[in-house]
């Protein structure tokens, strides 16, 4: 069996959809471009598909991770292009590779942290440095969120690895201000999303906001001492090129 690791994009109107949604569009997907998709034993085989750290209904993202499952081995090349062509414009495939064969640990092990930009429209620069400022300043942000298991306090600081307000944001519509967050943020449980900071500016610096946020994912990985997250494909790229023939 093949194991192939596809990136995929959330754009435009398509990042409302959920989770459970872009999983039944996926599979859609699967069965209309002919991939050969491994299936789980027992009375109710389902598709091998794994997803890795989903983002949450409402964002847009441009690092979204899944892993297949194949019963024949394909070009991953092509794969992506025919899983692409199938999905809704919106849902866009962006890259593949072939899982390691041994030793490279599943896709999720690769995962520990994620970047965000966030668009704070209506926020000024100076109220928005001013808030992060206090925000990292605090031993402890505490915040509250409806889960699974109900209404949960967590804190939302320690799960900040940095975070800062760009200083070459463009205005906003109509020259109205625009401060714009970039954010990265290790994995936890519960996990800290970008609304759980944004609460947390709320409660150490009271900042409003105007307007809705727009928030994008733009990466996730391994998160390094330097504070650079490393592509979770890194292991896959490494056995193409040492499979590669040399030229």
């Amino acid at each position: 069996m093949q194991r192939v690791r596809i990136r995929y994009s959330k754009r435009g109107p398509l990042r409302f959809t959920s989770h459970r949604d872009f999983a039944r569009a996926f599979e859609r997907a699967i069965h209309r471009a002919g991939v050969p998709i491994a299936y789980s034993q027992g009375f109710t085989p389902h598709p091998k598909v794994s997803y890795a750290s989903a983002a949450p209904t409402g964002v847009a993202s441009e690092a979204e991770y899944l892993e297949i499952g194949l019963r024949e081995v394909v070009d991953v090349t092509l794969l992506a292009r025919a899983l692409d062509a199938a999905l809704s414009p919106g849902l866009d495939v962006l890259d593949a590779v072939e899982a390691p064969l041994a030793g490279g640990g599943s896709l999720a092990d690769r995962i520990d942290a994620g970047s965000w930009s966030i668009d704070l429209p209506g926020v000024t620069f100076e109220a928005a440095s001013s808030a992060v400022a206090a925000f990292l300043a605090a031993a402890e942000v505490p915040v509250e969120r409806m889960t699974k298991q109900g209404r949960r306090t967590f804190d939302a600081r320690a799960a900040v690895a940095s975070l800062a307000v760009r200083d070459d944001a463009p205005s906003g519509v109509d020259g109205a201000p625009c401060a714009i967050l970039d954010l990265v943020v290790r994995q936890v449980t519960p996990t800290v999303r970008p609304d759980d900071v944004l609460s947390g500016l709320r409660v150490v610096a009271g900042l409003e906001l105007p307007s809705p946020p727009r928030a994008t994912r733009l990466a996730q990985g391994m998160l390094t001492t330097e504070g650079e997250i490393v592509d979770p494909f890194a292991a896959g790229r490494a056995q193409e090129a040492i499979g590669a023939p040399s030229a």
